[in-house]
């Protein structure tokens, strides 16, 4: 495709409007309507459809675009009902689908962009993108715009290339042309195209440009990039999971043949994490074939690159992926990629780490390098300390209500400073970083201090911390920050819920009544789940210890009819826990245990609801509808979480309230 080409509808082809009233989406998709930008309100479009919406769990089990692209949209539930069944975008004659605001939210899984792509849409149309999936969309060569450009392409004018390619950097604008990830490297590869050069004089940076640079390919020692400059940079390392592995492996050797090989092997990885429990869910139990090509395709994938194998051993699972990279791969200012959402998690190491799709991942892991547009910043300066009961997901919660709602973190990468930071643990950290993705940033970034290289040396007591402090970045005094700086008083934060459906629906506890969580009401929970990569780390594990002794030394157990579940994050965790005589009152107080590994967070294991009335409490990062069972799930911190499974209903943890309130309980 080149730059001169002119974009039209395609004579024949339809638009799918994706608007709140669903029945107007099943008229279009019988074929009984088209509708026209000219006359659809943008308000009346559906905001942050996320990617499990659009491709859930089971649907990624189809590791062919193809026959992914036959149930696209499948988790699109109203009353219980789908509304695209089987084959309704591929069979609808559709080439342009039209959304809100922050379409693609949620997880990097590519499959998102597959489902519409292979299903015959070559243009999406939104008021924004979540910033991985517009990426993935690039990446496959769908057109994205706005609401203009359809009202101009549904009144008969055809729009030059370059109008869909303007606002992007001059690599990202090539890839369009080019029409997709794979042939630009190919048109690269052959010297059809070349990278624009880097013309960014000295100035001030933030964290993450200072990381960019560093890793310029044929990069001047004093480089400097700024927002918007594209770049090619090396890749430190990075990583996948049985969920996405089978796509990269598959796409590496469509591209470059059966026996192709990946550069610096053992800086990658391969995890079994994500689909370890899935066959204690019912509703899963009838893809375990498909889950089970996903692993073998995965183990041949591994034998043949060499790279680092996290795998099961007897059925249990090492550990979450993003857990054990932070404490054993990634290193302060190094760049990661890897195949999720949630390897963000890697910031609080003070590196730059991001999702991407299996296109992407595929690229670079080849490669070595990739093509990237330099991010702008958001900084969050920390002040003060946490109170006891409030924690760095409360923090998080009061972010994503204030912050990411209003879409100041919108592709950003989020920073952390402040003297706010030392008073927190890396554990604490690794949530900030964890759940920028929850804001659609780009990423997470923790400013490094004498915590980060001891806690880095305890588990890698090989390594000389020295080489950890020289490639540690922290934002000059005059760096630029397009989201702006914001100061945060960790001290005036409250413990925090987010209500079902979405992150940012953030509602503060009643501070003169720790035992109730007064704007809410009493919500009467099912389930109170304590695990996943956003908490089942040391610290969380801290946590829920300390709610379960107070309950477990004032003669209480779990509340009647509440499955309290804990699943630690990794195999370490699991033995940390055990160490310190946690698991013993865990099971005292009717605590349900299970070993590592993702699972209700991505609907694959214990604690995933089973019926729209059940209703959650849980310490995961995201709650979209339908993610987690089909039930009510209120996203809350660790110490919530285990107030509320030994009180029956959403509570604020206080020290004490069991002791001092018996009957209140």
């Amino acid at each position: 495709m080149k730059p001169s080409s002119i974009v039209r509808l395609t004579p024949g082809k339809r638009v799918l409007f994706l608007t709140r009233d669903a029945e107007l989406i099943r008229r279009q998709l019988r074929g009984e309507l088209d509708l026209r930008m000219a006359d659809v309100d943008p308000a009346e479009l559906l905001d942050d459809i996320n990617t499990d919406v659009m491709t859930p769990a089971w649907v990624c089990f189809n590791w062919q675009p193809e026959e992914i692209a036959r149930e696209a949209y499948a988790g699109l539930i109203v009353d219980g009902k789908r509304i695209f069944e089987r084959d309704a975008l591929a069979g609808g004659n559709f080439e342009v689908i039209v959304s809100g605001k922050r379409k693609g939210t949620g997880s990097s899984r590519e499959t998102a962009a597959q489902c519409e792509k292979y299903a015959g849409i070559r243009i999406a149309i939104a008021e924004s993108f979540a910033p991985i999936h517009a990426r993935n969309n690039l990446n496959l060569g769908t057109l994205m715009g706005g609401y203009d450009v359809l009202a101009r392409l549904q009144a008969g004018e055809g729009i030059p290339l370059d109008e869909f390619t303007r606002g992007h950097d001059p690599i990202t604008r090539q890839i369009i042309e080019w029409g997709g990830l794979f042939p630009y490297s190919k048109a690269l590869a052959a010297g059809e195209v070349a990278p624009p050069p880097l013309e960014t004089g000295r100035r001030p940076m933030t964290m993450a440009e200072k990381i960019l640079a560093r890793h310029l390919i044929d990069g001047a020692p004093d480089a400097c990039v700024r927002p918007g400059d594209a770049v090619v940079v090396s890749v430190d390392g990075g990583y996948t999971h049985e969920f996405t592995t089978a796509q990269v492996h598959a796409f590496l050797a469509g591209e470059y043949g059966e026996d192709y090989r990946i550069r610096d092997p053992e800086r990658f990885a391969v995890f079994e994490d994500h689909l370890i429990y899935a066959d204690e869910v019912a509703r899963m139990r009838p893809f375990l074939d498909k889950i089970e090509v996903l692993r073998d395709m995965q183990r041949q994938f591994q034998r043949q690159t060499g790279v680092r194998d996290f795998s099961a051993r007897d059925g249990v699972s090492p550990g979450i992926c993003h857990e054990l990279a932070r404490t054993h791969m990634v290193e302060p200012g190094q760049f990661i990629q890897a195949t999720d959402s949630h390897t963000c998690m890697g910031g609080a190491n003070n590196a730059l780490t991001w999702g991407v799709g299996a296109t992407e991942y595929a690229a670079l892991v080849h490669s070595g390098f990739t093509q990237v547009e330099v991010p702008e910043s958001i900084r969050f300066e920390l002040v003060g300390r946490l109170r006891d009961n409030v924690t760095a997901k409360d923090l998080m919660l009061h972010i994503l209500l204030h912050f990411a709602r209003p879409q100041a973190t919108l592709n950003r990468v989020m920073e952390f400073t402040g003297p706010g930071v030392s008073t927190l643990s890396m554990d604490e950290r690794a949530t900030l970083a964890n759940m920028a993705t929850e804001c659609t940033a780009r990423s997470g970034i923790v400013a490094a201090d004498e915590e980060t290289f001891r806690w880095l040396s305890d588990w890698r007591p090989r390594v000389d911390p020295q080489r950890w402090r020289a490639a540690a970045v922290e934002p000059d005094a005059d760096a630029e920050y397009a989201g702006g700086i914001h100061v945060i008083d960790l001290a005036a934060l409250e413990p925090m819920v987010a209500d079902p459906g979405d992150p940012d629906r953030g509602v503060a506890s009643d501070p003169t009544n720790g035992a109730k969580v007064a704007e809410i009401g009493a919500v009467k929970i099912d389930i109170a789940y304590a695990g996943s990569c956003t908490a089942g780390k040391m610290d969380d594990l801290d946590f829920y210890h300390r709610v379960a002794k107070e309950a477990v030394d004032a003669g209480l157990k779990v509340a009647p009819g509440v499955d309290f579940i804990i699943q630690c994050g990794s195999r370490e965790v699991e033995e940390y826990a055990r160490t310190k005589g946690y698991l013993d009152t865990f099971r005292a107080a009717g605590v349900r245990l299970i070993h590592p590994g993702c699972g209700a967070c991505i609907g694959c294991g214990p604690g995933v609801s089973e019926s729209a009335e059940q209703v959650t409490v849980s310490a995961i990062n995201r709650n979209y509808k339908g993610r987690s069972g089909p039930g009510k799930l209120w996203l809350a911190s660790p110490l919530t979480v285990a107030a509320s499974a030994f009180t029956g209903r959403i509570t604020a943890y206080t020290s004490g309230m069991f002791a001092s309130t018996p009957a209140a309980v």
